[in-house]
C-alpha cells in the first residue's frame, strides 16, 4: 500500500525520493506515529516533503490517495506490559473497598491453612482463594487492607502482613556524595572528643607556660591525641516502603561514616527481631542474634534507628508477626530489650512528620521509645543529637 502511495505522490509531480521513503518506513517500524491516519499524515509529510511551498500540492495527493480512510493497517497500537498488568487487576470502588473485612491475625493465618489445604489451581481475580488480581487477602497483586502477599509483587497498597517470598533488599552506598554538608553538620553535635593514650601532640600552651617559668629556657611539653570518643551503634531499615528513602538514608549512612570514628551498623527489615545482618545479599544466611550484640556492645554506645516506622501494627505487637518469618517473639519485646541495653537512643523517621498520626504503627514505635522519634530533616537530626548527647 505504501509503495503505491509513493508511486502516487510520483504521479503528483512531487519530488519524493527512495531514501526519504526509506525514512518513513523506519520510523514506522520503529513507532515513531501512532496508527490513526491523522498522525501518519504529519508523520510523512516530515518525511517526505522538503518545500514548504509544496505543502498544498502534497495534501491534495494525500487526500485523494486515502480518502476515507481512519487508519493505517499494520501499525496496531502496542500497549505497554504494565498496562495490561493494571487491566488484570480488580478495581474496586469505595464502597466495596469498605465492605472488605479485616480478618484479624489468628483467623487470617487459621483461614490461609484451610485455603492451602483446599485450593487444587491457580486463581484470577477472585475474592476467595489464593490468586492473583482479586479481593482475596491471600495471593498477590490484588486490593486488600490486610493479607498475605504470596509470590509475585506488590501492588502497592503496602498492606500486606506477612509475605511469601524470596525479597533480595541492597546494601546502603556508604560513598554517596553528600546532598548537603548540613547533615554532618548536624551530626557533630553528638561528637565528644577525649584525649587518651600516649603522648604524641605538641602542647602549645603549656610548652609557652613552662618555658615562662623557666626564664625562657625552653620546655617543650607533649600531651596525648584527642580522639573522637563517642561511639554510635546504628540500626538501618531496608526494603519495603523504605526503598522511597534509599537517597537520604544513603546520605545519613555515608555522613555517619565519615564522622563516627566509632561507629557499628546493622540492617533489618520494619522491625527489630531476634536477628539482625551487616550484609543483605547474606542476610538469610550471616545474621547477628541481638542478645550477642548486646553482650559485645557496651551501654556507652549511642542507640540510633532510621525507618519510617510503617508497617503492620502485627509486626510489632505480635509473636510470629514479622513480614517474611516466624518470630517467636514481638518485635517490641526487642526494642525494649535494646532501650534497657542503651539509655541513649533516638528514631530517625524519613516519612514526613505530618503524615505520622496517619500510620498506627509510628504511634505505637513512639510509644515504645518514649516520644524519642524525629523527622529526618536538618532539625529532626540537631534536635536528636541534642537528646544523645544530654545522656552522656
Amino acid at each position: 500500500m505504501l509503495i503505491d502511495f509513493f508511486l502516487h505522490l510520483k504521479a503528483h509531480k512531487l519530488p519524493v525520493s527512495t531514501r526519504e521513503f526509506l525514512t518513513l518506513l523506519e520510523g514506522l517500524r520503529n513507532h515513531v506515529c501512532g496508527p490513526s491516519i491523522d498522525d501518519f499524515y504529519v508523520f510523512s509529510r516530515a518525511c517526505l516533503v522538503k518545500d514548504e511551498s509544496l505543502y498544498d500540492r502534497f495534501d491534495q495527493a494525500f487526500g485523494t490517495y486515502f480518502k476515507g480512510v481512519t487508519e493505517i493497517p499494520g501499525l496496531e497500537a502496542e500497549l505497554p506490559e504494565e498496562w495490561l498488568r493494571a487491566m488484570a487487576k480488580k478495581h474496586l470502588t469505595a464502597e466495596e473497598l469498605a465492605k472488605l473485612e479485616k480478618l484479624g491475625w489468628d483467623k487470617l493465618m487459621d483461614t490461609f491453612r484451610k485455603r492451602l489445604t483446599e485450593q487444587k489451581g491457580r486463581h484470577q481475580g477472585g475474592n476467595k482463594w489464593i490468586g492473583t488480581g482479586g479481593s482475596s487477602p491471600f495471593g498477590n497483586n490484588g486490593t486488600h487492607p490486610e493479607g498475605i502477599r504470596i509470590g509475585g509483587d506488590s501492588a502497592g497498597n503496602r498492606s500486606a502482613v506477612k509475605v511469601w517470598d524470596k525479597r533480595e533488599f541492597r546494601n546502603l552506598d556508604d560513598s554517596v556524595e553528600l546532598g548537603t554538608r548540613n547533615i554532618k553538620v548536624a551530626l557533630r553535635r553528638l561528637r565528644r572528643f577525649a584525649r587518651e593514650g600516649a603522648a604524641e601532640e605538641l602542647d602549645l600552651g603549656g610548652t609557652i607556660a613552662a618555658t615562662a617559668r623557666n626564664a625562657g629556657w625552653l620546655d617543650l611539653l607533649m600531651r596525648p591525641e584527642r580522639h573522637n570518643a563517642v561511639k554510635v551503634l546504628l540500626f538501618l531499615d531496608v526494603g519495603g516502603s523504605m526503598d522511597d528513602h534509599v537517597k537520604v538514608c544513603e546520605e545519613l549512612f555515608s555522613a555517619c561514616r565519615l564522622e563516627f570514628k566509632h561507629l557499628e551498623y546493622f540492617y533489618f527489615h520494619n522491625c527489630v527481631y531476634e536477628g539482625v545482618w551487616r550484609d543483605n545479599r547474606r542476610r538469610h544466611s550471616e545474621r547477628t542474634p541481638l542478645p550477642d550484640l548486646i553482650h559485645k556492645y557496651g551501654p556507652d554506645y549511642k542507640l540510633i534507628f532510621v525507618g519510617d516506622a510503617t508497617m503492620s501494627p502485627y509486626e510489632i505487637l505480635h509473636p510470629h508477626g514479622s513480614i517474611e518469618h516466624m518470630n517467636a517473639e514481638a518485635g517490641a519485646t526487642w526494642l525494649r530489650r535494646l532501650l534497657d541495653a542503651y539509655p541513649a537512643a533516638a528514631w530517625l523517621n524519613p516519612e514526613p512528620e505530618r503524615l505520622w498520626e496517619y500510620r498506627q504503627s509510628i504511634d505505637i514505635i513512639r510509644q515504645i521509645m518514649r516520644e524519642r522519634m524525629y523527622p529526618m530533616t536538618l532539625d529532626g537530626l540537631s534536635r536528636a543529637m541534642q537528646g544523645l548527647s544530654k545522656r552522656q
